[in-house]
């Protein structure tokens, strides 16, 4: 009865952990994730100036609204 006992205490600790780790990845990492492709996305579609700011960046802007600037990353 003792190793039943055992093994049920380890189901309910395993399980735990997961519920735990499932929390983590949702509220922090899946966040950032979704972020970093809606912003590659972005900058993928829009136009972009030819030439880079002091910082790497670029101004780009969508076709026909160039009065909604937005900055990514200058790739060259």
């Amino acid at each position: 009865m003792k190793e039943a006992t055992g093994e049920l205490n380890m189901t309910v600790f395993v399980i735990i952990v997961v519920a735990i780790l499932a929390a983590f990845f949702f509220t922090i990492i899946w966040p950032m994730i979704r972020n970093n492709m809606a912003r590659t996305t972005k900058c993928s579609d829009a136009i972009c100036e030819k030439k880079p700011n002091a910082d790497g960046t670029v101004d780009c802007y969508y076709k026909g609204r160039r009065s909604e600037k937005f900055t990514c990353v200058w790739k060259g």
